[in-house]
């Protein structure tokens, strides 16, 4: 018997400027309290000043990029053995990966602390664009945890 729910997948609404998936799931993972509006104005603001002194025709290109940059491959999982537990490493799906990257993002914009998050989420956006930051650093820390614990990797089913 399965020890956990199943996974319902809700359809996924487009965002009124830009119409893109992407861009709802980011304002949805970033409203708090319900105050979609707010999340709205902080990410259409994060987005154009992430933009700002690039020549991209494309305003979510750095958007696009800064995600798939911070993207996991593989992620550990517990597996427990025989009275023993072991971190098995994993390949993460595709609907995991963006949920993380986004994650990541909005929470390390979140900790700098005495900048609005309008500026803080485009730094992060702008430093994952170019494979920096602590996003990247998060997902670079979780493939070496992953590399560190293949030999465990015949745990996996």
């Amino acid at each position: 018997m399965a020890r956990r729910k199943r996974v319902y997948h809700k359809p996924v609404h487009l965002d009124p400027r830009y119409e893109s998936p992407l861009v709802a799931k980011l304002i949805n993972k970033l409203m708090r309290s319900g105050k979609k509006s707010l999340a709205e104005r902080i990410v259409y603001k994060a987005i154009d000043l992430s933009n700002e002194g690039s020549d991209n025709v494309d305003p979510l290109e750095v958007l696009n990029r800064a995600i798939e940059n911070a993207k996991p491959r593989v992620e550990v999982k517990s597996r427990r053995v025989g009275g023993a537990t072991y971190q098995v490493p994993m390949e993460v799906t595709q609907d995991r990966q963006e949920s993380l990257a986004m994650r990541w993002i909005l929470g390390f914009a979140r900790g700098r602390k005495g900048v609005p998050m309008h500026t803080s989420l485009a730094n992060e956006i702008k430093e994952a664009a170019k494979n920096q930051g602590s996003a990247v650093r998060k997902r670079d820390e979780t493939h070496k945890m992953a590399q560190a614990n293949r030999a465990f990797a015949h745990f996996r089913w």
